[in-house]
């Protein structure tokens, strides 16, 4: 299945900004996140076709999977 994703901030460092890939039936947001090398510990925000999930969310066909990293700031 194809899925749109968005990676932003820090998460597009020697990666992507916006890529559409393939992946098989049953994969989660997890899956993208280990398959990506994404450190779990600093996933801030995961949206699947703008709203907000968890994890072990399965993605569907045509789904855009947006993830943005811990934020600070002051």
């Amino acid at each position: 299945m194809n899925i749109t994703v968005k990676l932003f901030a820090t998460f597009r460092t020697g990666r992507f900004s916006i890529e559409s890939r393939a992946y098989p039936e049953g994969t989660s947001v997890a899956d993208v996140v280990r398959e990506l090398n994404l450190p779990e510990k600093e996933l801030g925000i995961m949206m699947v076709n703008s709203r907000h999930v968890k994890l072990d969310h399965q993605l569907a066909e045509g789904d855009t999977l947006a993830l943005f990293p811990l934020l600070g700031g002051g």
